[in-house]
């Protein structure tokens, strides 16, 4: 999608650009009604402007940010599938498949959970 293609040129590794794509591209085919954004020079996605979930690229994986109650909801399933993680978002290796059911659960909760959100952030 031409809204992302700025963040795309960003990343260097050809491999790493391209699974940044793959995956952007399954949110949006997988959730239509969620807004593809660029904020903070990363690609987002939000419903009825709040925010649902963020990527960044780095050296070693592809960073998830699905917002702290994200994380909360989900540490066990991330510490089951063995990813590293901070507070605030997961790493997903590049050299290991992408784990899109736990993408999935992360951005369908999101959505539901701020149905009533009025803000960008979660309060």
């Amino acid at each position: 999608m031409e809204i992302f293609d700025e963040c795309l040129r960003r990343i260097d590794n050809l491999e790493h650009r391209a699974r940044m794509d793959e995956v952007l591209n399954w949110v949006i085919k997988t959730f239509p009604n969620l807004m593809p954004v660029v904020k903070w020079n990363q690609p987002m996605f939000t419903d009825h402007g709040t925010y649902i979930i963020g990527f960044s690229a780095a050296k070693h994986h592809l960073a998830v940010a699905p917002e702290r109650a994200g994380m909360i909801h989900f540490a066990n399933e991330i510490e089951e599938a063995g990813l590293e993680h901070t507070k605030e978002l997961v790493r997903f290796n590049w050299d290991n498949p992408f784990n899109y059911v736990l993408l999935e659960k992360m951005i369908t909760f999101n959505i539901l959970d701020k149905a009533d959100c009025t803000t960008f952030w979660r309060k």
